[in-house]
């Protein structure tokens, strides 16, 4: 079928079909390929966005910077004190404004409900760099990553570690479902993500060939496993308290050389950074203080071995985020 995703807004994984998405993958590739070719890309020069952060970032800012440049455009950073949205200004006008000025608009922040209303009033498209619900971007990357990787998605074990609540378990779970991969979360059993969400991934999954599973059994979940990912145990936003309740129910489903030892023969490590790996981080530094721990969701060990693509991931979010700034605009 042929692709035509301009103008869309790119807000979660469960708004694109599977051929969309696969479409997306190939164009990252792509793009890749020219710029580690030194093959020039810009062709939206006189196009600018505009990038809207009420969370920080290291890599969602630098990806849309450099993907912006690498296409022509230019940008506008606008951090947490650098606008007026939901405060001064309602999200619906901020929006409009926007519209007017800018050919693109990206949001990373708190709940879905606004990146959707941000892409409802803005009459331009809109791109989500993570909200509380979902973090799409990431999820190009993930699998741009095992592609490479693996050389296929279709029939991939892809087992996420922890908490699969929220965003991450959410959109690595939809975008298996869409894509052939087989999904399990391993968790605690109040970790598991919402069954709402889990019922309409089967339904997915019964057409594409996946299987979604849970399961609170560590040697269970990652047995034949391709793809081992885990994520910080607190995500941004979250009160310091909740540290002590993380780290007692959710040790058990560190990501270790024994882990790894139970997944396939030649499973990879995936995280979307930042990891609590070592010391060298402030936080790091005071949980360990607080609680006596050097290491939390995964070891050093595993974060520093050949098993671990987890900077790939990261350069991957430039290639992908570029894909759908290029097919959207």
């Amino acid at each position: 079928m042929s692709v035509d995703l301009k103008g869309r807004n790119f807000l979660k994984i469960m708004d694109f079909s599977a051929e969309e998405l696969e479409y997306l993958l190939d164009l990252a590739a792509d793009l890749k390929a020219k710029k580690k070719a030194g093959v020039s890309t810009e062709v939206f020069k006189g196009k600018t966005v505009a990038l809207i952060f009420e969370k920080t970032s290291t890599r969602t800012r630098c990806a849309f910077e450099v993907a912006a440049y690498d296409l022509g455009m230019n940008c506008t950073y606008l951090d947490p004190s650098g606008s007026q949205i939901g405060k001064k200004e309602s999200i619906a006008d901020t929006a409009r404004v926007l519209g007017r000025m800018y050919d693109g608009i990206e949001y990373r922040g708190f709940g879905q409900e606004i990146v959707e209303t941000i892409a409802r009033y803005a009459g331009v498209p809109v791109w989500n760099g993570l909200t509380n619900e979902s973090h799409p971007t990431q999820i190009l990357a993930d699998f741009l990553t095992v592609r490479e990787r693996f050389g296929r998605l279709k029939g991939i074990n892809f087992v996420y570690m922890g908490d699969a609540r929220f965003n991450m378990g959410n959109s690595l779970m939809v975008g298996c479902a869409k894509l052939g991969m087989n999904f399990t979360a391993c968790a605690p059993k109040k970790y598991f993500p919402d069954y709402k969400l889990v019922a309409e991934c089967r339904a997915i999954a019964e057409k594409t060939g996946s299987v979604i599973t849970l399961t609170d059994d560590v040697e269970k979940g990652v047995k034949n496993a391709d793809v081992i990912y885990t994520d910080v145990w607190v995500s941004m936003g979250e009160p310091d308290e909740v540290w002590a309740e993380r780290i007692k129910e959710l040790s058990p489903y560190q990501v270790n050389s024994k882990v790894m030892s139970m997944a396939g023969e030649n499973a990879v490590f995936m995280h979307c950074l930042p990891a609590f790996h070592d010391l060298n981080t402030t936080i790091g530094r005071d949980i360990s203080r607080k609680f006596g721990i050097n290491e939390m969701e995964v070891t050093d060990e595993v974060f520093e071995s050949p098993r671990s693509v987890v900077f790939d991931e990261a350069e991957n979010r430039m290639h992908t985020i570029k894909a759908v700034m290029y097919a959207t605009l």
